[in-house]
């Protein structure tokens, strides 16, 4: 087992960790990482607020139902084009 990874791994663990895909271990490992390692605190720190201002703005989307109805105008229009 290692106890330290490298850098990569570590800001691929902190992406997941930004989507709450990442287990304990990962977590566990990616502290003991950031502890040491100061460009990956950083990033850490820059993902932490991306992810704070994403979720603040507010953003509207569309629903399901009218996603799927545009993709299938733009697939029939695409398929008529001459």
């Amino acid at each position: 087992m290692k106890f330290f990874m490298k850098c990569d791994d570590a800001a691929h663990i902190c992406d997941k960790t930004q989507y709450k895909e990442a287990g304990l271990f990962d977590k566990l490992m990616l502290k003991i990482h950031l502890l040491m390692c100061k460009l990956c605190r950083g990033y850490a720190k820059r993902n932490a607020k991306l992810t704070e201002t994403i979720k603040s703005a507010n953003i509207k989307t569309l629903h399901p139902e009218e996603k799927q109805r545009l993709k299938t105008r733009l697939q029939q229009e695409e398929n008529n084009r001459p």
